[in-house]
């Protein structure tokens, strides 16, 4: 799919690359996989991870944070995952999640990935908890 002459979405290969590397994060997430989570963010002092409590600028505080959090309650069901690659090295990665010990709210996840000389990173990230919306009926 094309958006724009020269600009092509969702190219199967590079969409593919992309899961891949998002599925990689998810893993290592769950796992509380330090090492794997702070190869997947670029290094950099202009990457971004805005959390459910913390505003982090830059690699060095979002690996700070990594290594000081609790690894306790990080399971969690991903639902409408939605992964759009724009040309052969940007894309961005959203999904809705939830976890069994915060009945009654939903997290949303964004991040933006780019492909760098060591391979896809995210250079900016977003998660925040919201009360679930009624079911509807």
């Amino acid at each position: 799919m094309s958006a724009e002459p020269g600009l092509t979405i969702d190219d199967p290969a590079v969409r593919a690359e992309v899961e891949a590397a998002f599925a990689r994060y998810e893993a290592a997430l769950v796992a509380n996989d330090v090492a794997t989570l702070d190869d997947l963010f670029w290094r950099d002092p202009r990457t971004i991870r805005y959390g459910g409590g913390e505003n982090l600028y830059g690699y060095a505080a979002i690996a700070a944070f990594r290594a000081a959090r609790a690894p306790a309650g990080l399971a969690r069901r991903l639902e409408r995952t939605v992964i759009t690659t724009y040309g052969r090295d940007f894309a961005t990665a959203s999904t809705l999640f939830h976890r069994d010990g915060a009945p009654g709210k939903v997290g949303r996840q964004m991040q933006t990935w780019m492909r760098t000389p060591q391979g896809w990173r995210v250079v900016a990230a977003h998660v925040s908890i919201i009360d679930a919306p009624a079911e509807p009926g």
